[in-house]
């Protein structure tokens, strides 16, 4: 079987690659993102990111339970920041407005979904265009993570966090996985195979904490601070 050539010798670099102009000046489209979202954020004091499905729907049970999450996160004088959809995202920035809290989100241009959910402040909303700056914003500014079942979105968010928590990139701070039932199945995976091939550390599994309870959710962030000092992540 003969395996196509898609360059040849005779090709030039800045034949493959045309469109190199627009990627080096989409740097600067990529700082603005940064400037912008570290000066608004900055501003805005000790948050929360509470994040889960954006396919949840109102009336559901942990649509409901992320609203409540949020009012008592705002109770105990965390903003709550969430990607400004629809589901969980928007249950916990209902939870924060209409509990007086800080209501932050950090919205990304999809094809399949419209702005942010209306009950982000209007002071605290910031749009992105990538992902990977949004991220960012995340982890740099919450001081904890509330995080209830959702998909690969969720996921992804879920483990660069853990992943910058275990290599050190960032300080400790407290996860709490809302939904037993949900999250106990990938807890035993991570358990029965990264750690007891390997691939992991047992002292792994204590970055994050359990729970059905959201005011046992709440309460384990407010206690991991009392004695430590609130201030952003210095990731990446």
């Amino acid at each position: 079987m003969t395996v196509p050539k898609y360059f040849t010798s005779k090709d030039k670099p800045e034949d493959r690659f045309s469109d190199s102009n627009r990627d080096l000046w989409s740097i600067f489209k990529v700082m603005g993102e940064f400037v912008e979202g570290y000066d608004s954020l900055l501003k805005i004091g000790p948050c929360i990111s509470i994040y889960g499905s954006a396919r949840a729907k109102p009336g559901s049970k942990y649509y409901e339970m992320a609203v409540k999450t949020a009012a008592s996160v705002s109770e105990n004088g965390f903003g709550v920041i969430t990607g400004g959809g629809p589901g969980i995202m928007e249950a916990a920035n209902r939870g924060a407005y209409q509990n007086g809290g800080k209501s932050v989100g950090l919205g990304i241009e999809l094809p399949k979904e419209q702005g942010v959910n209306r009950y982000v402040s209007p002071e605290y909303t910031i749009n992105f265009r990538y992902f990977f700056v949004r991220k960012v914003m995340f982890v740099k500014y919450a001081q904890g993570f509330i995080v209830f079942p959702g998909g690969f979105g969720t996921l992804d968010e879920l483990f660069e966090t853990l992943t910058l928590i275990q290599t050190e990139k960032i300080e400790r701070i407290p996860i709490v996985l809302v939904g037993t039932e949900f999250w106990n199945s990938l807890a035993g995976w991570l358990r029965d195979r990264l750690v007891e091939e390997g691939y992991i550390s047992e002292s792994d599994m204590d970055m994050f904490f359990l729970t059905d309870d959201y005011e046992e959710a709440v309460r384990y962030v407010c206690e991991f601070y009392k004695n430590r000092k609130l201030e952003p992540n210095f990731s990446y």
